[in-house]
């Protein structure tokens, strides 16, 4: 595994960030590969990303939801954003891992088809492929838009393959993970239309209540919190990308009033439509 750093004691981080870009189906947010000097520690803080480290040799714990995971070479742990985590490198053996940090409107369903669990954030899978594809994310970092669709590509080839990893413990007739990958769709498909939670959980053919609950088990939010996150970040690329004014874009993501969209709209992003797109108009130009 030395191929994947330098000398064994030396310290060196390379890292890699861009721009978030919520109504991708998928995106890379950073991505990087570090060898850790003795209790070098992270948080506890929260991200708004999921981040999944590799620990390419060494050890190490991760802290999350007030449960201490020891971790080493071989193993994953998997941050959802939102949450307080902290992790730090062994005092002794410090840790070499490599990361990705990601997100999007597919990334809860992609990660529901991985062995990662609520109660199962770290996985120990010693796999040299495994490492590899993360790895070459990174080698894959830039700013052009080439760049960006090549770490896109390598990051569902790095999925792809802790699916296969997955192996037989998945069952494919798992009517639990129909429920979830249908209703997803249907909300991809029609979260532009007056949807709601029944006609959601309609569509797969369970009652409201079953479909909360297989919501909060495995994605850790409701079906009404997940549209609204939906519908939301479709808005934001259509304020950064569009030049339709709020009220039609708040048609266009299922709203009929655009003050009731401007309300949920700041209760997510935490400021106004007009607010968001004045900031991003001033990031792009910096």
């Amino acid at each position: 595994m030395s191929s994947y750093g330098g000398a064994e004691n030396s310290f060196f981080k390379y890292s890699y960030k861009t721009k978030t870009k919520e109504s991708l189906a998928i995106a890379v947010y950073n991505t990087g590969m570090q060898q850790c000097e003795r209790g070098h520690s992270w948080g506890p803080a929260v991200r708004d990303h999921f981040l999944i480290h590799y620990v390419i040799s060494g050890k190490g714990s991760y802290e999350c939801g007030g449960r201490t995971y020891a971790v080493g070479a071989g193993d994953l742990f998997l941050v959802y954003p939102n949450e307080i985590v902290s992790y730090s490198a062994d005092t002794e053996d410090p840790w070499q891992y490599c990361w990705v940090g990601f997100n999007g409107t597919e990334v809860q369903r992609m990660l529901e088809l991985t062995p990662f669990r609520r109660d199962s954030l770290v996985l120990s899978l010693p796999d040299e492929e495994l490492c590899r594809r993360l790895t070459d994310i990174y080698d894959a970092r830039g700013n052009k838009p080439t760049d960006e669709l090549n770490m896109i590509g390598r990051l569902y080839l790095f999925l792809g393959k802790l699916i296969d990893l997955r192996g037989c413990d998945r069952d494919e007739t798992d009517v639990t993970s129909d429920y979830i990958e249908n209703a997803l769709k249907f909300i991809q498909y029609n979260y532009s239309h007056s949807i709601d939670i029944s006609s959601i959980a309609a569509s797969i053919g369970i009652s409201r209540s079953h479909l909360y609950r297989v919501f909060i088990k495995h994605l850790g939010l409701s079906p009404n919190d997940y549209l609204t996150q939906y519908r939301i970040n479709r808005a934001c690329s259509l304020l950064r990308n569009s030049k339709l004014t709020i009220s039609n874009i708040a048609n266009s993501v299922g709203y009929d009033d655009p003050l009731y969209f401007s309300r949920v709209f700041k209760k997510v992003k935490g400021v106004s439509p007009s607010i968001y797109l004045k900031n991003a108009d001033a990031a792009e130009n910096n």
